[in-house]
């Protein structure tokens, strides 16, 4: 059993950057590949950006390829979003989920845990 909490959201203007954290606990968080989704209003939620296990590979939806970037600290048991150059359109509820697997993935259902989410508001 892995506890995921997210962190680091908060109202930030466009153009601007928040670094989100996904802090693990429970079972060993390294052992997990971890993917970030997020859900507007009123909309399905989706995929934005996953790691492997090992943090060696990495995957970005093409809506924030080049402005994210998605890394993690073993060590710490904790996986980060970076996110540059943010758009109106990034504004959502961001959520960490974690798999049971070496390998990455972008697909929703193939996740085993979530965590509760955090607010990313864009403002102009």
């Amino acid at each position: 059993q892995v506890q995921l909490v997210e962190s680091g959201g908060g109202l930030v203007q466009a153009g601007g950057s928040l670094r989100l954290a996904c802090a693990a606990s429970g079972r060993t968080a390294s052992t997990y590949a971890v993917g970030w989704f997020r859900q507007a209003p009123g909309k399905e939620r989706e995929f934005v950006a996953t790691i492997n296990r090992s943090g060696e590979s990495t995957y970005y939806a093409d809506s924030v390829k080049g402005r994210f970037t998605i890394s993690r600290d073993n060590a710490k048991n904790t996986v980060y979003l970076q996110m540059n150059s943010l758009k109106l359109e990034d504004t959502a509820v961001y959520y960490c989920a974690a798999r049971r697997s070496y390998y990455y993935a972008t697909i929703r259902d193939l996740y085993d845990y979530w965590g509760q989410g955090t607010q990313v508001s864009v403002s102009s």
